[in-house]
C-alpha cells in the first residue's frame, strides 16, 4: 500500500528580498524553518532545498544499505553517509542540480572491501531518493484570489 510524506513551504515577496518557512507537520522535525535567496546562495542561518535533498539522501543511503548488508548476512557496526548535492548556479535556464556525490564510511566485521564495493553500488542503485532522482514530477497548480 502506498503512502505519503509531505512538507509544506510557504514564499513571500520577490526572490532575492523575499523570506519564506519550510515545515514538516507529519515528525514535527521543522515548524517554520527559516530559508531565503541568501540561506540557499549565501551564507545566512537557515535551511535550503538542497541541504534537504542532501539530508534525505544521506538517510536513504544509509538505511539502503544496511539493508543490502543484511540480505548478504552482514550487520554494520556504524554507516556514516554524506551526501553533497552539487548546484551550478548560472546554469541555463537556471540553478540547477547537477550531480550528488555520496561518501559513505563504515564499520562492518566480517566483510572484505571487493564485497563492501558491490554492496555500496547494489544500495546506491537502490535507494529510494536515488531512484526518485530520476522520475517524473507532476504538479497541480490553482490560483487564490
Amino acid at each position: 500500500m502506498a503512502f505519503k510524506r509531505y512538507a509544506d513551504a510557504v514564499w513571500q515577496g520577490d526572490l532575492q528580498a523575499g523570506k519564506g518557512t519550510m515545515s514538516t507537520p507529519q515528525s514535527g522535525l521543522f515548524d517554520a524553518q527559516n530559508y531565503s535567496f541568501k540561506t540557499r546562495f549565501g551564507d545566512e542561518k537557515g535551511t535550503n532545498p538542497e541541504e534537504l535533498l542532501a539530508a534525505a539522501h544521506a538517510g536513504c543511503f544509509s538505511m539502503a544499505l544496511s539493508a543490502v548488508l543484511g540480505k548478504e548476512g552482514h550487520v554494520p557496526d556504524r554507516i556514516a553517509t554524506r551526501a553533497e548535492v552539487e548546484m551550478e548556479p548560472g546554469a541555463d535556464p537556471g540553478p540547477t542540480v547537477t550531480g550528488v556525490r555520496l561518501v559513505v564510511e563504515a564499520s562492518i566485521p566480517g566483510i572484505d572491501d571487493a564485497a563492501f564495493q558491490a554492496i555500496a553500488e547494489a544500495a546506491k542503485a537502490g535507494c529510494v531518493i536515488s531512484r526518485a532522482l530520476a522520475v517524473s514530477v507532476t504538479l497541480s497548480a490553482t490560483l487564490k484570489d
